[in-house]
């Protein structure tokens, strides 16, 4: 039973579900609780699961490849651009700083140059999934700390190709012609300046599909109205730039990233991200759990002092140099910690670079197990020394929010001050008049071709179920003031009324209400601020009547005000009366009452006019 696919699942959900909720209620954070569920479940411990870690790793590695395709969405062009003098230089700096120090001192334990630098670049690297996990946990990821963080991280990406590139010149020729046979791409058997041909051709499609191809197909999911479409297609999105970017010897994750880099204007950018977040969380999850099972404890017993001190001695090396780095770069003293600790570990591609190396026979299996157990330890040990930096070190909450030392120029671009979910005519003639009056707004609907067609007009809209809360949520609804309601669903919009609430409270919630019955349900919800999409156009009505009637102007704006102003507080009145009959009686007598303020206001108008004519 053991081995079968369904008991596997429950082994490493259960795990999850178990551990990941302690820690964090230990404040320990979600990912040191799927470590730790890996290695309970895992060999050294229960049992429950095998050898096959190290296969499920590397599955789970996809984990990352997706988050790179949503961090890509959440920066645009631009932003990628502006960022990059600090992603050549600070990554850069980075992977030769700390490979530079690392060869040196492999070199001084005795180890041949081949070994130190292959040792050097691999530990060089910092595990993306980790970093970005915790610093998106703790809210980090746009402080200063956060950007540096992600520009090494995405130098580290991109260095990996020449990385591997450069292991095979480092093996025989013998061994070099065994790993391509072992390990064959779609380049195998091309010249070099062909092989370059074909990583430029890759990274070019997948550019210029971002930019062009993808939208349109994703109008055309959007437009079919099946959610599941629309997720079927993000996921294909995503493994076929993998498998394309994998098939030439490329990393999928930087594929993906520049995916979603060029999808980053696209009005389908939320939606995408909701559609992928699922995927991303488990199979992440499932990468750490794997990381856990995969620690080799009889390894780490018979060695403990040799092991635990690398594993320290790494630490220290690379958070000495990229704290250096830090101030090399003006990063301020709280920040600079969360940027040297959070990336102090050895990342999960790691456990590529050490299997292609024992491959090439570059490394010896002694070292590649030692150093497997070292890449996990470390990786393990990284959620301790944030809490440790958090707990201990940080002395100033200030940094966390934005003192002068601290302040980061690529802002969040989805923080306006309104959010309009629904750009219908009621919501559009709002959107409109708040752009006229420059007023910022980000607007949510669920209608493709309403989206496509506005945003060619030049308006920011974004494709998505507005009524959902992880939609709002990335719309920056958390840090919104305002929020119109303006879909055009009754029950949508009274689930939203209810959620909106619920999730936040910091919005005023301004409501459009198709009639009485519909601002009934609002205003017994809590909601003031409603508006009858009816009203105002039924009162100018009334008001050309009366002028073609041969009334004033004068006198039919006033009486409408007043129609206005004593049915709004009928509606009041009348929304807490549930029995008909009572409620028959209540606007009948509310009919009468109106008929003689509108009488008592005409013959106050008339007197007015009286008066005037004789003191004129």
């Amino acid at each position: 039973m053991q081995d079968t696919f369904f008991f596997q699942a429950m082994i490493y959900l259960a795990g999850a579900v178990i551990m990941v909720p302690i820690a964090k209620r230990l404040g320990l954070g979600s990912v040191l609780g799927y470590l730790l569920a890996g290695i309970i479940i895992g060999p050294a411990f229960l049992g429950l699961i095998g050898t096959e870690g190290h296969d499920i790793m590397h599955f789970a590695e996809f984990g990352v490849v997706m988050m790179l395709f949503v961090i890509g969405l959440e920066l645009e062009p631009e932003r990628l651009w502006r960022m990059r003098k600090k992603i050549a230089g600070m990554g850069g700096l980075q992977v030769a700083g700390t490979t530079l120090v690392l060869t040196a001192a492999a070199l001084a334990f005795g180890l041949d140059w081949k070994t130190a630098l292959v040792l050097g670049m691999i530990i060089s690297m910092s595990s993306t999934a980790i970093v970005m996990q915790t610093l998106n946990e703790k809210g980090w990821i746009k402080t200063v700390a956060g950007r540096s963080s992600f520009a090494v991280l995405l130098f580290q990406d991109i260095a990996i190709i020449p990385m591997l590139a450069l292991l095979p010149l480092l093996a025989s020729k013998e061994l070099q012609q065994a790993a391509v046979t072992a390990h064959p791409t779609l380049m195998d058997g091309f010249s070099k300046w062909t092989q370059a041909l074909f990583v430029l051709s890759s990274i070019t499609i997948v550019l210029l599909s971002g930019k062009y191809l993808l939208r349109p197909i994703f109008h055309a999911m959007a437009k079919t109205k099946l959610s599941e479409m629309f997720t079927a297609m993000a996921l294909l999105v995503v493994v076929g730039i993998a498998v394309l970017m994998t098939s030439v010897g490329l990393s999928p994750a930087l594929g993906a990233f520049l995916a979603g880099v060029m999808l980053a204007n696209s009005e389908y950018k939320h939606q995408l991200e909701i559609a992928i977040d699922p995927f991303k969380g488990l199979l992440l999850g499932l990468f750490f759990i794997s990381v856990g099972s995969s620690i080799d404890f009889q390894l780490l017993l018979s060695k403990p002092w040799l092991i635990m001190g690398l594993v320290v001695g790494i630490i220290i090396i690379k958070i000495t140099v990229l704290y250096l780095l830090g101030k090399f770069f003006r990063i301020g003293h709280t920040q600079n910690f969360i940027f040297s600790f959070g990336l102090s570990q050895v990342g999960e591609f790691a456990f590529v670079l050490l299997s292609f190396s024992l491959q090439e026979n570059i490394l010896s299996k002694e070292i590649t197990d030692l150093m497997m157990a070292v890449t996990a330890l470390s990786m393990a040990f990284t959620p301790l020394l944030m809490m440790f930096n958090e707990k201990v070190l940080m002395k100033s909450k200030c940094s966390m929010s934005g003192s002068e030392e601290e302040a980061e120029s690529d802002v969040d671009s989805e923080s306006n001050p309104v959010i309009i979910a629904g750009y219908g005519h009621f919501g559009n003639t709002v959107g409109r008049f708040l752009r006229a009056n420059n007023i910022q707004a980000t607007v949510l609907d669920n209608n493709s071709d309403n989206v496509n067609m506005l945003r060619k007009l030049g308006f920011k809209v974004y494709y998505g179920d507005a009524s959902r809360h992880d939609l709002l949520e990335i719309a920056g609804a958390g840090r919104a003031q305002i929020i119109i309601i303006a879909i055009g669903n009754r029950e949508k919009r009274m689930e939203m009324i209810e959620m909106v609430k619920k999730h936040f409270p910091n919005l005023y919630i301004l409501v459009r209400s198709e009639n009485r019955d519909d601002a009934y349900d609002q205003m017994n919800a809590g909601i003031m601020h409603i508006y009858r999409e009816t009203l105002d156009t039924s009162l100018r009505v009334g008001i050309d009547v009366m002028k073609l009637l041969g009334h004033n102007t004068y006198e039919a704006t006033r009486s409408a005000r007043t129609f206005f102003t004593h049915d709004e507080k009928t509606l009041k009145y009348l929304a807490s009366i549930r029995n008909q009959d009572e409620y028959i009686s209540a606007v009948r007598e509310k009919i009468e009452e109106l008929e003689q303020v509108i009488l008592a206001d005409r013959e106050a108008m008339s007197l007015e006019n009286t008066e005037k004519s004789m003191i004129a």
